[in-house]
Protein backbone atom coordinates (compact mmCIF):
# COMPACT_ATOMS: atom_id res chain seq x y z
CA UNK A 1 0.00 0.00 0.00
CA UNK A 2 1.06 3.76 -1.02
CA UNK A 3 -0.49 6.48 0.95
CA UNK A 4 -0.09 9.50 -1.61
CA UNK A 5 -0.74 11.96 0.35
CA UNK A 6 -3.50 13.61 -1.40
CA UNK A 7 -4.51 17.14 -0.57
CA UNK A 8 -1.99 17.13 2.00
CA UNK A 9 -3.40 14.64 4.35
CA UNK A 10 -2.14 11.21 5.57
CA UNK A 11 -4.55 8.10 5.51
CA UNK A 12 -6.86 9.50 2.82
CA UNK A 13 -6.20 8.13 -0.38
CA UNK A 14 -4.11 4.63 -1.27
CA UNK A 15 -2.66 2.84 -4.37
CA UNK A 16 -1.42 -0.78 -4.26
CA UNK A 17 1.20 -2.33 -5.65
CA UNK A 18 1.01 -5.92 -6.40
CA UNK A 19 4.79 -7.55 -7.34
CA UNK A 20 5.16 -10.45 -9.42
CA UNK A 21 6.43 -10.96 -13.19
CA UNK A 22 3.85 -8.35 -14.13
CA UNK A 23 4.42 -5.48 -11.69
CA UNK A 24 0.76 -4.55 -11.11
CA UNK A 25 -0.88 -0.99 -9.94
CA UNK A 26 -4.29 -0.84 -8.45
CA UNK A 27 -5.50 2.84 -8.87
CA UNK A 28 -3.17 5.81 -10.52
CA UNK A 29 -4.03 8.35 -7.75
CA UNK A 30 -4.73 11.89 -8.95
CA UNK A 31 -1.86 13.57 -11.13
CA UNK A 32 -0.50 15.79 -7.79
CA UNK A 33 0.37 12.73 -5.96
CA UNK A 34 2.13 11.33 -8.82
CA UNK A 35 5.83 11.46 -7.22
CA UNK A 36 4.78 9.58 -4.15
CA UNK A 37 3.12 7.02 -7.00
CA UNK A 38 6.67 6.73 -9.02
CA UNK A 39 9.01 7.34 -6.04
CA UNK A 40 7.43 4.32 -4.56
CA UNK A 41 7.42 2.12 -7.67
CA UNK A 42 11.34 3.37 -8.01
CA UNK A 43 11.69 2.29 -3.90
CA UNK A 44 10.37 -1.36 -4.58
CA UNK A 45 12.78 -1.90 -7.95
CA UNK A 46 9.83 -0.87 -10.58
CA UNK A 47 11.73 0.84 -12.96
CA UNK A 48 10.00 2.53 -15.91
CA UNK A 49 9.96 -0.40 -18.53
CA UNK A 50 8.85 -3.09 -15.57
CA UNK A 51 5.03 -1.71 -14.94
CA UNK A 52 2.70 -3.75 -16.77
CA UNK A 53 -0.40 -2.97 -15.33
CA UNK A 54 -2.52 0.28 -14.15
CA UNK A 55 -6.13 -1.17 -12.62
CA UNK A 56 -8.24 1.61 -11.78
CA UNK A 57 -11.35 1.14 -9.91
CA UNK A 58 -13.23 4.06 -11.60
CA UNK A 59 -12.47 7.18 -13.40
CA UNK A 60 -12.81 9.78 -10.57
CA UNK A 61 -9.64 11.73 -11.06
CA UNK A 62 -8.43 10.64 -7.37
CA UNK A 63 -8.67 7.37 -8.52
CA UNK A 64 -7.78 7.59 -12.43
CA UNK A 65 -6.53 11.62 -13.15
CA UNK A 66 -2.55 10.58 -12.71
CA UNK A 67 -3.00 7.73 -15.60
CA UNK A 68 -2.11 9.26 -18.65
CA UNK A 69 1.22 10.67 -16.68
CA UNK A 70 1.92 6.83 -15.71
CA UNK A 71 1.34 5.66 -18.86
CA UNK A 72 3.88 8.28 -20.51
CA UNK A 73 6.58 7.08 -17.44
CA UNK A 74 5.93 3.63 -17.92
CA UNK A 75 6.33 2.34 -21.33
CA UNK A 76 4.93 -1.32 -21.05
CA UNK A 77 1.77 -0.45 -18.85
CA UNK A 78 -1.71 -0.60 -19.96
CA UNK A 79 -4.59 0.67 -17.92
CA UNK A 80 -7.24 -1.48 -17.23
CA UNK A 81 -10.86 0.59 -16.65
CA UNK A 82 -14.54 -0.69 -16.91
CA UNK A 83 -15.98 -0.12 -20.26
CA UNK A 84 -18.46 2.57 -19.57
CA UNK A 85 -15.24 4.50 -18.00
CA UNK A 86 -12.52 3.94 -20.42
CA UNK A 87 -13.86 6.70 -22.90
CA UNK A 88 -13.18 9.13 -20.07
CA UNK A 89 -9.35 8.29 -20.03
CA UNK A 90 -8.93 8.71 -23.36
CA UNK A 91 -10.83 12.21 -23.59
CA UNK A 92 -11.28 13.31 -19.99
CA UNK A 93 -12.65 16.83 -20.82
CA UNK A 94 -16.16 16.26 -19.33
CA UNK A 95 -14.75 14.40 -16.53
CA UNK A 96 -12.53 17.28 -15.84
CA UNK A 97 -15.08 20.05 -16.34
CA UNK A 98 -17.85 18.03 -14.26
CA UNK A 99 -15.15 18.21 -11.83
CA UNK A 100 -14.50 22.17 -11.99
CA UNK A 101 -18.10 22.47 -11.73
CA UNK A 102 -18.43 20.66 -8.23
CA UNK A 103 -14.95 22.30 -6.61
CA UNK A 104 -14.01 25.35 -9.12
CA UNK A 105 -11.37 25.44 -11.28
CA UNK A 106 -8.55 26.03 -8.58
CA UNK A 107 -9.30 23.69 -6.02
CA UNK A 108 -10.05 21.06 -8.79
CA UNK A 109 -6.07 21.84 -9.89
CA UNK A 110 -4.44 21.63 -6.32
CA UNK A 111 -6.50 18.41 -5.30
CA UNK A 112 -5.63 16.70 -8.22
CA UNK A 113 -3.18 18.14 -10.72
CA UNK A 114 -3.42 18.33 -14.71
CA UNK A 115 -5.31 15.28 -16.20
CA UNK A 116 -3.79 13.85 -19.19
CA UNK A 117 -5.77 11.84 -21.88
CA UNK A 118 -4.83 7.83 -22.06
CA UNK A 119 -2.93 6.41 -25.65
CA UNK A 120 -6.06 4.84 -26.88
CA UNK A 121 -4.15 1.90 -27.62
CA UNK A 122 -3.25 1.31 -24.20
CA UNK A 123 -6.51 1.54 -22.42
CA UNK A 124 -8.43 -1.94 -21.72
CA UNK A 125 -12.37 -1.82 -21.51
CA UNK A 126 -13.09 -4.46 -18.85
CA UNK A 127 -16.46 -5.79 -17.59
CA UNK A 128 -18.19 -7.88 -14.54
CA UNK A 129 -16.75 -11.43 -15.21
CA UNK A 130 -13.98 -10.28 -16.99
CA UNK A 131 -10.33 -11.58 -15.62
CA UNK A 132 -7.45 -9.49 -15.70
CA UNK A 133 -4.42 -11.62 -16.15
CA UNK A 134 -1.38 -10.09 -14.42
CA UNK A 135 1.26 -13.28 -14.48
CA UNK A 136 2.31 -16.13 -12.89
CA UNK A 137 -0.64 -17.73 -13.16
CA UNK A 138 -2.56 -14.77 -11.26
CA UNK A 139 -5.61 -12.66 -12.19
CA UNK A 140 -7.54 -10.19 -10.92
CA UNK A 141 -11.40 -11.12 -11.19
CA UNK A 142 -13.68 -8.26 -12.22
CA UNK A 143 -17.06 -7.40 -10.42
CA UNK A 144 -19.11 -5.02 -11.66
CA UNK A 145 -20.23 -2.65 -8.86
CA UNK A 146 -22.42 0.35 -8.76
CA UNK A 147 -23.34 2.45 -6.61
CA UNK A 148 -21.10 5.16 -5.91
CA UNK A 149 -20.43 5.47 -10.44
CA UNK A 150 -22.03 3.31 -12.51
CA UNK A 151 -18.27 2.56 -14.37
CA UNK A 152 -16.98 1.45 -10.82
CA UNK A 153 -15.48 -2.10 -10.52
CA UNK A 154 -13.89 -4.30 -7.63
CA UNK A 155 -11.00 -6.31 -7.97
CA UNK A 156 -10.92 -10.11 -6.46
CA UNK A 157 -7.44 -11.44 -5.87
CA UNK A 158 -7.92 -15.12 -5.55
CA UNK A 159 -4.87 -15.97 -5.16
CA UNK A 160 -4.92 -13.98 -1.78
CA UNK A 161 -8.72 -13.79 -1.27
CA UNK A 162 -7.98 -9.74 -0.99
CA UNK A 163 -10.90 -7.47 -2.72
CA UNK A 164 -9.73 -4.00 -4.02
CA UNK A 165 -12.78 -1.89 -3.31
CA UNK A 166 -12.09 1.17 -4.74
CA UNK A 167 -15.40 3.00 -3.35
CA UNK A 168 -17.90 0.43 -4.03
CA UNK A 169 -18.50 0.21 0.12
CA UNK A 170 -17.30 4.05 0.88
CA UNK A 171 -14.78 5.04 2.84
CA UNK A 172 -12.94 3.63 5.60
CA UNK A 173 -11.75 5.80 8.05
CA UNK A 174 -8.88 4.18 10.42
CA UNK A 175 -7.97 7.65 12.06
CA UNK A 176 -11.75 7.91 13.26
CA UNK A 177 -12.69 4.07 12.91
CA UNK A 178 -15.83 4.38 11.21
CA UNK A 179 -17.28 4.32 8.09
CA UNK A 180 -18.67 6.86 5.95
CA UNK A 181 -21.09 6.45 2.64
CA UNK A 182 -19.56 7.83 -0.81
CA UNK A 183 -22.40 8.89 -2.83
CA UNK A 184 -21.93 12.13 -4.82
CA UNK A 185 -23.94 13.11 -7.97
CA UNK A 186 -24.76 12.28 -10.56
CA UNK A 187 -24.94 8.67 -10.71
CA UNK A 188 -25.83 7.52 -7.00
CA UNK A 189 -27.89 4.13 -7.15
CA UNK A 190 -28.33 2.89 -3.42
CA UNK A 191 -30.10 -0.03 -4.83
CA UNK A 192 -27.69 -0.80 -7.26
CA UNK A 193 -25.11 -0.42 -4.03
CA UNK A 194 -26.82 -2.76 -1.81
CA UNK A 195 -26.83 -5.24 -5.36
CA UNK A 196 -23.11 -4.46 -5.70
CA UNK A 197 -22.69 -5.15 -1.99
CA UNK A 198 -24.13 -8.63 -2.34
CA UNK A 199 -22.10 -9.74 -4.88
CA UNK A 200 -19.29 -8.47 -3.13
CA UNK A 201 -19.96 -10.59 0.08
CA UNK A 202 -21.03 -13.49 -2.26
CA UNK A 203 -17.14 -13.90 -3.24
CA UNK A 204 -16.48 -13.83 0.86
CA UNK A 205 -13.03 -11.64 0.37
CA UNK A 206 -10.09 -12.49 3.54
CA UNK A 207 -9.16 -8.92 3.37
CA UNK A 208 -10.82 -5.97 1.97
CA UNK A 209 -8.40 -2.90 0.47
CA UNK A 210 -10.26 0.28 0.48
CA UNK A 211 -8.86 3.42 -2.02
CA UNK A 212 -9.90 5.88 0.87
CA UNK A 213 -8.48 3.96 3.01
CA UNK A 214 -6.27 1.15 3.96
CA UNK A 215 -6.98 -2.63 4.74
CA UNK A 216 -10.26 -3.53 6.43
CA UNK A 217 -9.18 -7.11 8.11
CA UNK A 218 -13.02 -7.89 8.52
CA UNK A 219 -15.08 -8.08 5.01
CA UNK A 220 -18.61 -8.93 6.12
CA UNK A 221 -18.45 -6.32 9.20
CA UNK A 222 -17.54 -4.14 6.37
CA UNK A 223 -20.22 -4.64 4.10
CA UNK A 224 -22.81 -4.23 7.19
CA UNK A 225 -20.90 -0.96 8.66
CA UNK A 226 -21.21 0.63 4.48
CA UNK A 227 -24.56 -0.41 4.56
CA UNK A 228 -26.14 0.92 7.81
CA UNK A 229 -23.87 4.08 7.03
CA UNK A 230 -25.28 4.62 3.53
CA UNK A 231 -28.95 3.85 4.95
CA UNK A 232 -28.48 6.76 7.53
CA UNK A 233 -27.25 9.19 5.29
CA UNK A 234 -29.92 8.47 3.21
CA UNK A 235 -32.69 8.35 5.61
CA UNK A 236 -31.69 11.98 6.88
CA UNK A 237 -31.79 13.02 2.99
CA UNK A 238 -35.10 11.53 2.50
CA UNK A 239 -36.95 12.25 5.61
CA UNK A 240 -35.77 16.11 5.24
CA UNK A 241 -37.63 15.62 1.39
CA UNK A 242 -40.37 14.03 2.59
CA UNK A 243 -41.25 17.23 4.96
CA UNK A 244 -40.24 19.67 2.64
CA UNK A 245 -39.92 18.44 -0.93
CA UNK A 246 -38.45 22.12 -2.08
CA UNK A 247 -35.43 21.94 0.49
CA UNK A 248 -32.47 23.41 -0.40
CA UNK A 249 -28.50 22.03 -0.64
CA UNK A 250 -27.72 23.98 2.81
CA UNK A 251 -30.69 22.68 4.54
CA UNK A 252 -29.99 18.66 3.31
CA UNK A 253 -26.02 19.27 4.06
CA UNK A 254 -27.15 20.33 7.54
CA UNK A 255 -29.11 17.11 7.78
CA UNK A 256 -26.19 14.97 6.70
CA UNK A 257 -24.20 16.56 8.90
CA UNK A 258 -25.90 16.13 12.21
CA UNK A 259 -25.86 12.28 11.11
CA UNK A 260 -21.98 12.62 10.44
CA UNK A 261 -21.21 14.35 13.61
CA UNK A 262 -22.77 11.88 15.91
CA UNK A 263 -21.10 9.02 13.93
CA UNK A 264 -17.63 10.63 14.90
CA UNK A 265 -18.53 11.49 18.17
CA UNK A 266 -18.72 8.10 18.82
CA UNK A 267 -14.73 7.74 17.69
CA UNK A 268 -14.16 10.77 20.20
CA UNK A 269 -14.26 12.93 17.86
CA UNK A 270 -15.59 16.56 17.30
CA UNK A 271 -16.82 17.25 13.03
CA UNK A 272 -15.58 20.58 13.01
CA UNK A 273 -11.94 18.92 13.70
CA UNK A 274 -11.76 16.93 11.19
CA UNK A 275 -13.69 18.74 8.93
CA UNK A 276 -11.21 19.75 6.00
CA UNK A 277 -9.40 16.45 6.39
CA UNK A 278 -12.88 14.60 5.87
CA UNK A 279 -14.10 16.40 3.07
CA UNK A 280 -11.17 16.16 0.72
CA UNK A 281 -12.60 12.81 -0.56
CA UNK A 282 -15.84 14.00 -0.88
CA UNK A 283 -17.95 16.36 1.10
CA UNK A 284 -20.95 16.30 3.29
CA UNK A 285 -22.52 18.29 0.90
CA UNK A 286 -21.47 16.40 -2.00
CA UNK A 287 -23.37 13.35 -0.76
CA UNK A 288 -26.16 15.51 0.19
CA UNK A 289 -26.62 16.43 -3.45
CA UNK A 290 -26.47 12.81 -4.72
CA UNK A 291 -28.98 11.62 -2.52
CA UNK A 292 -31.15 14.23 -3.05
CA UNK A 293 -31.03 13.56 -6.54
CA UNK A 294 -31.60 9.42 -6.00
CA UNK A 295 -34.58 10.65 -4.01
CA UNK A 296 -36.26 12.98 -6.39
CA UNK A 297 -35.64 10.52 -9.13
CA UNK A 298 -37.46 7.74 -7.40
CA UNK A 299 -40.21 10.03 -6.65
CA UNK A 300 -40.44 11.08 -9.97
CA UNK A 301 -40.40 7.56 -11.26
CA UNK A 302 -43.49 6.71 -8.46
CA UNK A 303 -45.65 9.58 -10.18
CA UNK A 304 -45.18 8.12 -13.63
CA UNK A 305 -46.10 5.11 -12.50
Amino acid sequence: MVDTAMAGHRELNAVYVIGGPEPTLIEAAPSADGPIVTGALAKLGIDRGDLAHIVVTHVHLDHAGGAGALLARYPSATVWVHERGAPHLVDPARLVASTARTYGEDRMRSLYGDVTPCDPDRVRAVTDGDAIAIGGGRSLAVLHTPGHASHHVALHDEATGVMFTGEAIGTYLPWATSFRPALPPPEVDLDALADSVDAMRARRPTHLLTSHFGPVPDAQMAFDEALATAGRWSAAVRGALQRDPDADDDALTAEVRRVAADELAAAGLALGDVLDRYDAIGSIRMNAQGLARYWRRRSAEAQDS
